[in-house]
């Protein structure tokens, strides 16, 4: 990477840190200007991860903070709203927490989190101990909860006590930021402390939200709304900007337009096609968004890396538990869907924005809520006020749902042995019928990955791993994949040390059913490739040749 190109920003959430080393920032300050124009007294962003919440937040902190630099800003968009900035910037307290890390498998431990944040706040304005306007009962509040020394109610409510000592100190309504509220419903949910939870979110933020006239205005983010767990009821004066609203739309993710110009200043256009069918797709509001966090990781990757293929980066941010839930979920016909959209097709589903978490996995109608939600699936039309058609982003998240159903598929598998024994020792037998008949069986089970925008030799991707899977079963035989044998590399190569029996197979993809010419092809490349070569160099005795065609959830296996 040239030296004159400004590094770029992975992993930073402070603003000022962004700003200061002058690393490549994404302008999205003209959000301050909507910001004020359009600002209820409490206004909540849902956006799926990865998507900027953070950074934004931090960046909105930074303009509105007493005693920020206001030089940060300087060439952005919003400097060119002077009347804006002589009004607005660094003129007020603002507090901002961020949720992310309150995390525990206890709710004692979850306690503790947030503790440690809002002592950690409090300390940032640590001035307040030492003010001549703040009366010592009030002091003293302040010393308990930033030294951590809570009296019972002092941490729930933590957040209004802090907004009327700020307003009281510098006679100025206070600007509060809470960046990813939910994630600690989210974690309570996961480790069965959730009524806890609620209980005390609903008091922490709900009486600093409710009727607190030491606040200007309120922004909150996070994945999804959860307004029915009454965490928000009695605010009369409260705006929600979900995926679904054009409003703001632009501000988090990165636009068609920024992510070329990106692309371009690190010169790396060329693989612009690439990032756009890998990491865009996701529709908020009427705009066209590509995920961030991917957009600069594969951008880095190809300023640095011989590789210049794309990757999944949001696996390695998350379990992506949601998909395998809905994958064990899945009834027939949701199975059927999911090999639809996998295909590329869309599904039309009806969209419930407002859920507990206790209702998130209570039906499969609602997982299709929440996968839309967190940017598992995304809108490509909306046909009524609440039913969309739907689709998988891009090729990103198809290949989440490709790593899920792979996982998920070995292991139901595995738990029928008798059957999964009897397919691996037909292969050794040389009983090409029954292997032919008990695979069908297994395909029958499984969630079919039908690319139709990729070639067939990707499309057989999907069967190798399948076959792979159920074969590597057999912990007394080794079982390789993609080896380098004769001229060229075979899809999967087998030996059986005990018996001094070798399988070589290839694997096609059955086009137009036409499964008869796959296994022909499959068994001329075989030879031609001479990749049983490997096994006779190791002298195995017996080797036997399968040319296997598949197509949808049926197959073909020819010996040769």
């Amino acid at each position: 990477m040239s030296l004159e190109r400004k590094m770029m920003p992975i992993g930073v959430e402070n603003f000022e840190k962004l700003r200061n080393n002058e690393m490549y920032y994404v302008d999205k300050t003209e959000m301050i200007s909507d910001l004020l124009i359009n600002h209820s007294d409490v206004n909540l962003f849902t956006r799926p991860r990865r998507f900027g919440k953070t950074l934004t937040m931090d960046m909105l902190k930074t303009f509105f903070e007493i005693g920020q630099n206001s030089t940060l800003f300087n060439g952005l968009a919003i400097s060119k709203y002077t009347d804006i900035c002589k009004k607005y910037q660094n003129k007020y307290p603002v507090i901002f927490i961020s949720l992310k890390s309150a995390t525990g498998f206890t709710y004692e431990n979850a306690y503790s989190m947030i503790k440690q944040l809002m002592a950690e706040e409090y300390q940032r304005h640590s001035y307040l101990a030492d003010s001549n306007i703040l009366d010592s009962v009030e002091k003293d509040q302040f010393n308990r909860i930033r030294s951590m020394s809570l009296n019972t109610g002092d941490l729930e409510n933590s957040l209004r006590t802090l907004t009327r000592l700020l307003n009281k100190h510098h006679n100025q309504k206070v600007i509060l930021l809470v960046d990813e509220y939910d994630v600690p419903l989210d974690k309570a949910f996961l480790n069965g402390y959730y009524d806890d939870m609620v209980s005390f979110i609903r008091v922490f933020l709900g009486e600093a939200l409710k009727t607190n006239g030491n606040i200007e205005f309120a922004v909150l983010t996070g994945c999804l709304r959860i307004s029915k767990e009454s965490i928000f009821t009695g605010i009369n004066n409260f705006s929600m900007f979900t995926i679904t609203d054009d409003l703001f739309s632009r501000y988090f993710g990165f636009t068609d337009d920024e992510v070329k110009e990106m692309l371009e200043y690190y010169g790396v256009s060329d693989y612009y096609s690439t990032t756009k069918d890998w990491y865009d797709g996701y529709s908020f509001g009427n705009n066209e968004i590509y995920c961030p966090w991917d957009v600069l990781n594969y951008c880095k990757r190809l300023q640095v890396e011989s590789d210049k293929s794309p990757q999944a980066f949001w696996i390695n941010s998350s379990g992506n538990d949601i998909i395998r839930k809905f994958i064990e979920m899945a009834n027939t016909t949701t199975k059927s869907e999911i090999e639809s959209l996998i295909a590329g097709n869309t599904v039309v589903k009806e969209i419930h924005q407002e859920l507990t978490y206790s209702e998130l996995y209570s039906s499969i109608e609602n997982v299709w809520s929440t996968l839309f939600m967190t940017g598992y699936l995304t809108k490509r039309n909306q046909l009524e006020d609440d039913k969309y058609e739907l689709a998988i982003p891009n090729l990103e998240i198809r290949k989440i749902f490709q790593k899920q159903i792979y996982q998920w598929f070995k292991e139901i598998s595995r738990k029928d042995t008798s059957t999964l024994n009897a397919f691996c020792q037909t292969f050794a037998d040389g009983n090409a019928e029954e292997a032919q008949r008990l695979f069908t069986v297994f395909l029958k089970k499984t969630i079919s990955i039908r690319d139709t925008y990729v070639k067939a030799s990707k499309k057989e991707n999907f069967y190798h791993g399948i076959l792979l899977g159920l074969l590597s079963y057999r912990d007394d035989w080794i079982v390789k994949s993609n080896v380098e044998s004769g001229d060229g590399y075979s899809d999967i190569v087998i030996k059986i040390p005990d018996d001094e029996i070798g399988i070589i197979i290839e694997v096609k993809y059955g086009e137009d059913d036409n499964m008869d010419r796959g296994c022909t092809e499959a068994l001329a490349q075989i030879e031609r490739m001479n990749y049983s070569e490997i096994l006779e160099d190791d002298e195995v005795q017996t080797i036997y040749k399968y040319g296997i065609a598949c197509y949808k959830k049926k197959c073909k296996i020819v010996k040769a």
